[in-house]
């Protein structure tokens, strides 16, 4: 187990949050037909907009609006149709809660409209290194960044923690380079993104508290993944108890936020990992 740890996580238009002492939830919302397993759901604004907000109810302190299914051969969209899918959901959330928005995209122009809409934070999971401008305008507007790594267009070293390690510094190194602050940036392991067997999860849950050395919030998304249901048994809608426990095992572990579909069940489970922590302090104290 790890100490709880404290970061004021800097976002777009002047909003910050604390990040660390107590587990938070960033809720999914995919507005796209074909995400693995919610894809149709929440297609039009108001069921979109309606379940963001139940998110919300439900203990979530972010939502994460994506337009475009990042599943294992998903059909592209194009930007325009992408922008499509999230900018009204996006603009319609900002005046009905406080909770932060992000944005799930990989395209700059994307996220810069998403900003310009009301968004707070920018979601990349291709880590800056498949659209680098997406640095350049969080250094312009102040947004946060989830910073995340993937295996995929690209050769994988053989260690899980090396390619973590050579993935995030190489994406580190852009954002500084364009002048992000590091009290803008969380980074996300990547759970599933070319990480193809139950094992390599798994090992990378095992060996997780190794990222803690880059002393930056860590994000974790294993919610509703093949990994879990290859250890469960269970269906893509039906792995969220599972999905619960990676959450507790990774909050132990030193993870500060979970990207989640279902906020309740992880809220409770996190809800116990955190005691535990505030336990453990106690007791060293």
């Amino acid at each position: 187990m790890t100490e709880l740890r404290s970061h004021i996580w800097h976002v777009a238009h002047g909003r910050s949050i604390e990040v660390g002492k107590q587990s938070l939830i960033m809720a999914i919302v995919n507005v796209t037909p074909d995400s693995f397993s919610d894809g149709g759901h929440y297609e039009a604004v108001d069921a979109a907009v309606s379940h963001a907000l139940a998110c919300v109810e439900d203990g979530a302190a972010i939502i994460d609006i994506g337009g475009e299914s990042t599943k294992p051969g998903a059909d592209a969209v194009s930007a325009s149709e992408e922008q499509g899918r999230v900018l009204p959901v996006i603009e319609a959330l900002r005046g009905k809660t406080d909770a932060l928005i992000s944005v799930d995209t990989y395209r700059a122009d994307t996220a810069r409209l998403a900003i310009g809409a009301g968004a707070h934070i920018v979601n990349d999971v291709f880590g800056l290194q498949r659209e680098p401008d997406i640095a350049d305008l969080a250094a312009q507007t102040g947004a946060g960044l989830c910073i995340m790594h993937t295996g995929r267009d690209r050769q994988k070293l053989p260690d899980v923690i090396d390619d973590q390690l050579l993935f995030l510094n190489r994406s580190l190194d852009i954002a500084a380079a364009a002048g992000v602050s590091r009290q803008n940036i969380v980074l996300d392991p990547g759970f599933g993104f070319a990480k193809e067997s139950a094992e390599e999860n798994l090992e990378l849950m095992a060996r997780f508290n190794a990222l803690l050395r880059f002393e930056l919030p860590l994000l974790v998304g294993t919610s509703r993944k093949r990994f879990v249901g290859t250890i469960t048994g269970r269906d893509a809608g039906d792995r969220d108890a599972g999905t619960a426990a990676t959450s507790a095992i990774l909050r132990l572990q030193g993870a500060a936020l979970f990207r989640v579909h279902n906020v309740a069940i992880n809220r409770d489970a996190l809800a116990v990992a955190d005691a535990i922590l505030r336990t453990r302090a106690r007791l060293k104290a």
